[in-house]
């Protein structure tokens, strides 16, 4: 339980990180430098204004300075990303199973929320998470075993995991863009943005091509009944463009977390 408390600490760090690639990635901003700061007066955040969620809570929202208000999705992704880290270390444990869980969690998170604010998704998320995905399976068992089909069961385990975060990722990804494509054969138009092949991408290296192909499944059923719901209430027409990596990434999160029940329980259904 400690440890899990530990991570969750550390998620709440990592999300107040995570807020300020969500703000600056889409602008092509420095991640680095300049230091934290009010978007309206400009001035510096002091380090006591920057503690997770309590500073945002203390100060009611508002710059010390100014007082102009900040957006709720700072403490919201704060607390997520905490309470995600320490879902996955007190599920998975202290191992390299649950740090690989966690750094899933993160680039999801972060992905949900930039894609909600801008519609982009940054390639310093999904192709970087792919890779991350790719080199941290070496550390840890198979997703799945999807890849034993196509290689020597006497090969090391590392290779089997590498493989099938790679399967995973080319194949999902892959399915994706022809799904995509085929769509804007038919309807003359872009259905599908290429950042969620990519952010695919990622998701097929972390939990393999069956956790991938469940993530889309979820998130298109996701997408469709918010989409319809926003659509209805808004009065807008057909063609608003939705965030479908949004979607995906809370699927995928739900997989990351729940997949093995979720499987379980659908095979007892039969």
């Amino acid at each position: 339980m400690m440890e899990a408390l530990a991570a969750g600490f550390f998620g709440l760090l990592t999300g107040s990180f995570l807020n300020v690639c969500i703000y600056r990635l889409p602008r092509d901003l420095s991640v680095v430098t300049p230091r934290s700061h009010c978007t309206s007066c400009e001035r510096t955040i002091a380090w006591y204004d920057n503690v997770p969620v309590l500073s945002y809570i203390l100060l009611g929202g508002k710059c010390r300075h100014c007082r102009a208000p900040f957006s709720i999705r700072y403490p919201i992704v704060e607390l997520l990303t905490g309470v995600l880290f320490f879902l996955s270390v007190y599920s998975r444990g202290p191992n390299p199973v649950g740090l690989k869980l966690c750094v899933f969690s993160a680039i999801m998170v972060d992905l949900i929320f930039t894609d909600l604010a801008d519609r982009i998704l940054p390639d310093e998320f999904t192709l970087g998470g792919a890779a991350a995905g790719v080199v941290l399976a070496a550390f840890t068992p198979p997703a799945s075993s999807v890849a034993l089909l196509f290689l020597p069961s006497s090969l090391p385990g590392w290779i089997h995991s590498v493989a099938e975060a790679a399967l995973g990722s080319a194949v999902c990804a892959g399915l994706l863009w022809l799904t995509g494509r085929i769509y804007q054969l038919v309807r003359r138009r872009e259905g599908l943005g290429f950042g969620d092949v990519k952010m695919l991408l990622t998701v097929g290296a972390f939990l393999g091509l069956p956790g991938a192909l469940l993530t889309v499944f979820f998130g298109s059923v996701l997408g469709a009944l918010i989409g319809a719901l926003y659509i209805y209430l808004s009065k807008e027409d057909m063609t608003y463009e939705l965030p479908f990596g949004s979607f995906l990434g809370i699927a995928a999160l739900i997989v990351g977390l729940f997949g093995e029940q979720i499987t379980a329980w659908y095979w007892k259904l039969g």
